[in-house]
C-alpha cells in the first residue's frame, strides 16, 4: 500500500478535478452574471442559493457521514447501510417536493416574488435530486471510486454550464434571476438519471435495525450541521431584515456575493480536501500512528491555505476585473472571507475528533456557539456596516468554533497538533500579507503591484516549506508505508 499521505493527496487531486471544474466554471459565469443581471437580480439568486444550502442539510439527514461510519464497521452490511439511507432520504424528499409544488404560489408571494411560483418548484426539484444523489456520491467516496465520482460530477457541471449558456445567450427573453436556478435543476435531474444503474445494482432493501442505528448516529450530525450551514448562509437571509442602510437590500447582497465569489479558490481547496479526507480519516482510525498522521495533515493543510490566501490577495487587482464595474465596490472584504474560509478548513480538521470518537452530540453545542456569534454580529452591526458585518461575522464565528473544537478535542480525543508550528505558519503568512499591503499602498502601478505580490508569495512558500520539511513527525508518517 502506498504512503497514506500520498493516497490522500492523490484522491484529493481526483476529487478536486470536478470541484475545480465546477468552481472555475461558476467563477467564469460571475462576469456574465455581474454584467447581465442587475445588482438586485443577482441578490435574489444569492438569497435562493442560501435557502437551498440550508434545506439540503435537513433533507440529507446527516446520512453521508453515517454511511461512512457504518459501512466501515464490523458486523454491518454496506449494501443494507446504503439501501436504508437511500430509502429514508428518498421518502422525506418526495414528501417535501409534493408540499412545495402544492404551495408554491403562497410561498413565492410571502417572499415578495409574486408571479414566480416556478422558482419555488425549481428549488424543490433541486433539493429532491441532490439529496438522493448525495448518498450515492457518498457510496462512491467510501469505495474509493474517485474517478467515477469525478466523471459524474463533471457531467453535471457541464450540463449546468450548457443550460446557462442557452438561457443567457440563445433564449430570446430578457435574462432574469430564474435562469441560474433553472440551469441547476436541469443538471440535477440528469445526474440523478445517470445514477439509475447504480441504484438498480444496489438491490435496495429495508432493514429497520440498520436504519435506526444510522439515524441515531446521523441525526445529531444533521442537527449539528444545520447551525453550521445556517452559519455560512445566515447573513444572506438576514440582509432582508437588517440591511436597513441600503435603498435595496437585494442590490447590496448582490455586491457582497460577487465579492465573496473572489474567495472561491480557498473554498474550492477545502471542499476537494474534505471529499478525500473524511473517509481517509475514518479508515485510518485504527492505525497505530493515526493521530500523528492527522497532525501532519493539519500542518500541510494550513500552510497550503496560507499560500492560496496570499495568491488571491497578491493578484487581487487582476482578479477583481472579472466583476462588472458596479460590483467591484465590495472587493475590500475578500481578504476577510479568505481568512474565514481558511479557519473553516482548519475547523474541519480539528472537528474530526467527535466523529471518530462517536461524540457527535458535542458538535451541536460547538456549531450553535458559532451560529450565535454570526447572528449577534450581523444583527448588531449590519444596519450600520452592511456586508462588512457579514464578512467579519464569518471570521468571528469560525474562530470561536475552531477554538472550542480544538479545546474539547484535546480533552476527549487528543491529537498531537504542533500549535507552535501552526502559529509560525500564520506569522509567516501575516508578514507576507503585511508586505503586500505596504507595497500596494506605495504605488498604483499594476505591474509593480503584481511584482510585489509575486515576490512575497514566493518568499512565504519557501519559508513555509523549509519549516515543514524539518518537522519531527514526518519520519513517523513515512514509516506507515506497508
Amino acid at each position: 500500500m502506498a504512503n497514506p499521505l500520498k493516497q490522500l493527496a492523490g484522491e484529493t487531486a481526483i476529487y478536486g478535478f470536478s470541484s475545480i471544474l465546477a468552481r472555475v466554471l461558476n467563477f467564469l459565469f460571475v462576469p456574465i452574471y455581474t454584467r447581465t443581471l442587475t445588482q438586485l437580480q443577482y441578490g435574489v439568486v444569492t438569497e435562493f442559493m442560501a435557502y437551498i444550502a440550508i434545506l439540503q442539510v435537513v433533507l440529507v439527514l446527516g446520512l453521508e457521514t453515517g454511511c461512512f461510519r457504518f459501512a466501515n464497521k464490523e458486523g454491518e452490511d454496506p449494501r443494507k447501510v446504503y439501501s436504508g439511507a437511500l430509502l429514508a432520504v428518498s421518502g422525506l424528499n418526495l414528501a417535501f417536493l409534493a408540499c412545495m409544488v402544492a404551495f408554491s404560489g403562497p410561498i413565492s408571494a410571502a417572499l415578495g416574488y409574486q408571479g414566480y411560483s416556478r422558482l419555488i418548484i425549481y428549488v424543490a426539484g433541486i433539493l429532491f435530486c441532490d439529496s438522493i444523489t448525495a448518498i450515492l456520491f457518498a457510496k462512491l467516496r467510501q469505495e474509493h471510486k474517485a474517478v467515477k465520482f469525478a466523471i459524474l460530477k463533471t457531467v453535471k457541471i457541464l450540463t449546468e454550464t450548457g443550460a446557462n449558456l442557452v438561457l443567457f445567450f440563445v433564449y430570446p427573453a430578457q435574462p432574469d434571476f430564474t435562469y441560474p436556478v433553472f440551469a441547476i435543476l436541469v443538471s440535477c435531474v440528469l445526474c440523478l438519471l445517470l445514477f439509475v444503474p447504480d441504484i438498480l445494482r444496489l438491490r435496495i432493501s429495508w432493514d429497520t435495525g440498520v436504519v435506526k442505528r444510522l439515524l441515531a448516529y446521523s441525526l445529531p450530525l444533521m442537527i449539528a450541521s444545520l447551525p453550521g450551514v445556517a452559519n455560512d448562509f445566515l447573513d444572506r437571509v438576514l440582509f432582508r431584515f437588517f440591511d436597513t442602510s441600503s435603498a435595496q437590500w437585494q442590490a447590496t447582497l448582490g455586491v457582497y456575493q460577487a465579492a465573496v465569489k473572489l474567495a472561491v479558490i480557498m473554498n474550492l481547496f477545502i471542499q476537494m480536501f474534505r471529499y478525500a479526507a473524511e473517509p481517509f480519516f475514518f479508515q485510518r482510525a485504527r492505525d497505530r500512528n493515526s493521530k500523528e498522521l492527522y497532525a501532519v495533515v493539519m500542518e500541510y493543510f494550513t500552510a497550503f491555505c496560507g499560500l492560496v490566501l496570499l495568491g488571491v490577495v497578491g493578484y487581487i487587482d487582476i482578479i477583481s476585473l472579472l466583476l462588472g464595474r458596479d460590483f467591484r465596490v465590495g472587493v475590500g472584504v475578500v481578504p476577510v472571507m479568505l481568512l474565514s474560509y481558511m479557519l473553516l478548513g482548519m475547523l474541519f480538521n480539528v472537528s474530526m475528533w467527535y466523529k471518530l470518537s462517536g461524540k457527535t452530540n458535542m458538535a451541536i453545542w460547538i456549531t450553535l456557539a458559532g451560529l450565535v456569534v454570526t447572528a449577534v454580529v450581523n444583527v448588531v452591526f449590519m444596519p450600520r456596516f452592511s456586508y462588512w458585518a457579514s464578512a467579519f461575522g464569518h471570521l468571528a464565528s469560525y474562530l470561536v468554533m475552531f477554538v472550542l473544537s480544538a479545546c474539547l478535542g484535546a480533552k476527549y480525543y487528543p491529537i498531537p497538533y504542533q500549535w507552535k508550528r501552526i502559529g509560525a505558519i500564520f506569522l509567516l503568512m501575516g508578514a507576507a500579507y503585511a508586505g503586500i499591503a505596504a507595497c500596494f499602498g506605495q504605488t498604483d502601478t499594476l505591474w509593480l503591484r503584481v511584482l510585489a505580490g509575486t515576490a512575497f508569495i514566493g518568499l512565504y512558500g519557501i519559508a513555509a516549506w523549509l519549516l515543514l520539511r524539518h518537522r519531527s513527525f514526518l519520519a513517523g508518517a513515512q514509516s506507515l508505508e506497508t
